[in-house]
């Protein structure tokens, strides 16, 4: 097991950080709450708040505040709907809100115009997550409004969004659904997908070709209330991975909220069951760590595990509900009023 670990650390370039604590630098405070972030070219944020979406340059630390409010295309519903999934995609910045009607805008980041790339009226709607596979296509999810997740696919650069048949998805069971907890609930590598799902079944959905064909996996995370099961997913590799997430009602639980899996998420094993960290919104591995450096942060503050999440430290009581990271070691997180550059040491 040394020998082939060593081999993979030096032919991928891993790199031993070990850090143990981090450094916190509040780069914008807004009455504001924000669940999703995405970084475009390690100096600019795009977010998603409760009243719109904006955006943050990391350089003049400038902010650019939608507010749909006073948004036209709101006009015809009485409420804002919460934009809780965010991703840039080549010169765009896509912003997808939870509730009916949901609406997908596409933003050009320069002109800073926008317009409606889809929309869903149901009175089930709620979307969770987006992410790309590359600059043609991409996918968002979220809960069933029939009898599988939402799933909503684009091939044209995010022009035109087309919603996939239950016929073509894995049944889902009733009470299962997702959370928009941090726009974690998707992670690509290459042309695979994984998708996490929680409630009264916490699962992981799979589509090795980008969404055209779909398998579903059982995991051992807590399961079996509304609040109950994974509510971040990311992938090292195709072949490692994590799940995160616990009770959000009871975040001081630490049995059954954190899993890995190293064949490609067709199983998972608990770690550090009963021990370290409790629930967590998010978690991220820390990039060129070969799999082995992993954080995780919710409301309860920041965790980091060193030895591929067997043991986690609690390195800070700050809250924020997501992170993304810039390189291996300064990430961009966000929570209620507030963004902040965290610097892992």
């Amino acid at each position: 097991m040394s020998l082939i670990f060593s081999l993979y650390v030096s032919e991928n370039k891993t790199i031993s950080h070990n850090f143990s604590e981090v450094e916190i630098e509040i780069l914008f405070e807004d009455s504001i709450s924000i669940r999703a972030l995405d970084i475009y070219k390690d100096t600019l944020v795009g977010f998603g708040h409760n009243k719109g979406y904006g955006f943050l340059d990391l350089t003049t630390k400038e902010v650019f505040l939608a507010d749909f409010e006073k948004d036209i295309f709101a006009k015809d519903n009485n409420w804002v709907a919460e934009q809780r999934a965010v991703v840039f995609k080549d010169n765009s910045f896509f912003s997808l809100g939870i509730g009916s009607p949901a609406r997908l805008r596409k933003i050009e980041i320069k002109e800073k115009k926008e317009k409606i790339v889809y929309t869903e009226t149901h009175e089930k709607v709620f979307y969770d997550a987006i992410a790309f596979w590359n600059l043609e296509e991409g996918i968002a999810m979220g809960d069933p409004t029939d009898s599988c997740l939402s799933i909503v696919i684009t091939r044209d650069r995010g022009e035109t969004w087309k919603k996939v048949s239950c016929k073509d998805l894995p049944p889902t069971v009733a009470g299962e659904a997702a959370f928009a907890a941090s726009n974690g609930n998707i992670s690509i590598i290459a042309d695979k997908t994984w998708i996490i799902s929680g409630g009264m079944k916490s699962r992981v959905f799979f589509s090795p070709d980008k969404g055209k064909t779909w398998k579903v996996f059982n995991t051992p995370i807590i399961q079996g209330k509304e609040t109950t099961g994974a509510y971040s997913i990311d992938f090292y590799d195709d072949k490692t991975g994590v799940i995160f997430g616990g009770d959000y009602t009871s975040p001081k639980s630490n049995t059954k909220n954190k899993a890995i899996t190293n064949d490609g998420g067709k199983t998972w094993e608990l770690v550090s069951d009963g021990t370290g960290t409790g629930y967590k919104s998010c978690v991220q591995y820390v990039p060129n760590g070969g799999g082995k450096e992993i954080v995780a942060l919710g409301f309860t503050g920041i965790s980091i595990s060193n030895d591929f999440g067997n043991t986690w430290q609690n390195i800070s009581k700050e809250g924020f509900y997501t992170l993304r990271f810039i390189n291996d070691s300064v990430a961009i997180a966000a929570g209620k009023n507030r963004v902040a550059r965290l610097i892992f040491k």
